[in-house]
């Protein structure tokens, strides 16, 4: 169960649930744009509303403040992301490109979504109770990567190597991109993430002549949670 409040639940009456929902995701992105420009702690629920253009009042129609919006967008990050990695899980295929589509997915998940970029390193922000509860989700989405690790590793498809540290080092690289993620640049997220899936794989395999094995069916990257890649003006860089 949720720590958040229910906010579904404390909707206008007769207020349709799906474009409530909308509406607060919509909210969600306005608000990650600005923890991202301004910072956490100097964003303030008036520049929210502005930036989603709502009125002060109305916002709080759909949050209380501004860490439940922070607690949503950390919230809704993972269950996209434990959500791509049951998908990838299922597929009858390699290790290999089980984890290539996490790691893609992950990734993208950040750079894609700005609610993503802008919340994921926040979470101290956050109550302590608040914090635990994303912790534990944080601990299963680790835990199912690092079984993908093992997986390969039993198989002969990775070299033998510590899955512990190995999960680690690979997370903790995609999530470091956001700090230097910039929108402008001649790279798009999509082509960043796969990049950096095939670099990070390439450590794993026993083979190195696996790697040219190592295709990337884009049908199959759309039964993971993602749509396939379009042309989008937005662009990704180092700053």
């Amino acid at each position: 169960m949720k720590l958040s409040s229910s906010q579904a639940e404390r909707r206008p009456n007769g207020y349709p649930r799906r474009r409530y929902l909308a509406r607060r995701l919509e909210i969600l992105r306005a608000a990650g744009r600005e923890f991202r420009v301004r910072g956490f702690a100097e964003t303030g629920m008036r520049d929210i509303a502005a930036a989603a253009a709502l009125s002060p009042a109305n916002l709080y129609n759909y949050f209380r403040g501004k860490h439940e919006i922070l607690f949503f967008c950390q919230d809704n990050s993972l269950d996209r992301m434990i959500a791509a990695l049951d998908q990838a899980r299922r597929l009858r295929t390699s290790a290999a490109i089980k984890l290539r589509m996490v790691i893609v997915s992950h990734l993208r998940c950040l750079l894609d979504e700005v609610e993503g970029s802008a919340a994921h390193l926040l979470t101290t922000a956050l109550a302590p109770r608040q914090q635990r509860y994303l912790v534990g989700k944080r601990d299963k989405y680790e835990e199912g990567v690092r079984n993908l690790i093992v997986a390969g590793i039993r198989t002969g498809e990775f070299v033998s190597f510590d899955p512990a540290l190995a999960v680690r080092a690979i997370l903790g690289g995609l999530n470091w991109s956001v700090q230097w993620f910039s929108p402008e640049g001649p790279l798009t997220a999509v082509q960043i993430a796969e990049k950096f899936a095939d670099y990070l794989i390439r450590g794993l395999l026993a083979k190195q002549d696996a790697r040219k094995r190592l295709s990337f069916d884009r049908k199959t990257h759309r039964a993971v949670g993602h749509p396939a890649p379009r042309r989008m003006k937005r662009r990704t860089s180092v700053r």
